[in-house]
């Protein structure tokens, strides 16, 4: 039997407040369990926590890619409308090339569960050859975007083949957690 590729992700929590211990950071945490449970692949987390600073969220995007070799990097916070959430902003800073869809199907998600989804300014973008994706803040709203509501797809199940198209690892998912989806020709005999 064939054992999954690793992979490097790259997460990112962004807040003030966390980074500078004034409370416990829970996006870092909810990105590495959800990430741990949906993958079969073996995961290295190059974490990181941040202010809300564009140049220092743009700085890191660009380590995580350029430097630590991270095929997918997911940041979570900074992506409302107060005037210190600048994720997107930053995010685009970094860009090759946006991918509307995710940001898209992201807000369609959370509108499932709050009307205030209609506020998030998520994007993502590809960088070489990676992907990063902005998240919500909270760790419940992180799991439901990546996973899904039963009329809404989680955006989740395209990254796999958004990473292969990039000629990163392929990833391997838990299908009771997140089913990846793949064209016929892209996907792997089963081992």
């Amino acid at each position: 039997m064939a054992t999954p590729e690793p992979v490097r992700i790259g997460i990112v929590s962004i807040s003030d407040r966390a980074s500078t211990g004034v409370y416990e950071d829970k996006g870092l945490p909810a990105l590495q369990a959800w990430l741990s449970t949906a993958l079969k692949n073996p995961i290295e987390f190059v974490p990181r926590l941040i202010p809300d600073e564009r140049g220092r969220i743009s700085e890191t995007l660009i380590e995580l890619v350029d430097t630590a070799g991270c095929h997918l990097v997911l940041t979570t916070g900074g992506t409302g409308p107060a005037l210190r959430d600048v994720t997107p902003e930053a995010t685009l800073d970094v860009a090759d090339r946006e991918m509307p869809g995710f940001g898209e199907q992201m807000r369609q998600i959370s509108l499932h569960f709050v009307p205030t989804a209609i506020l998030s300014r998520q994007v993502a973008v590809i960088r070489k050859q990676a992907l990063i994706i902005n998240l919500p803040g909270q760790p419940k709203a992180i799991a439901e975007t990546l996973a899904g509501h039963p009329a809404a797809s989680g955006i989740f199940a395209a990254v796999p083949y958004c990473i292969d198209l990039l000629q990163g690892p392929y990833l391997e998912t838990n299908d009771e957690v997140c089913k990846a989806f793949r064209p016929k020709s892209a996907q792997r005999p089963a081992p």
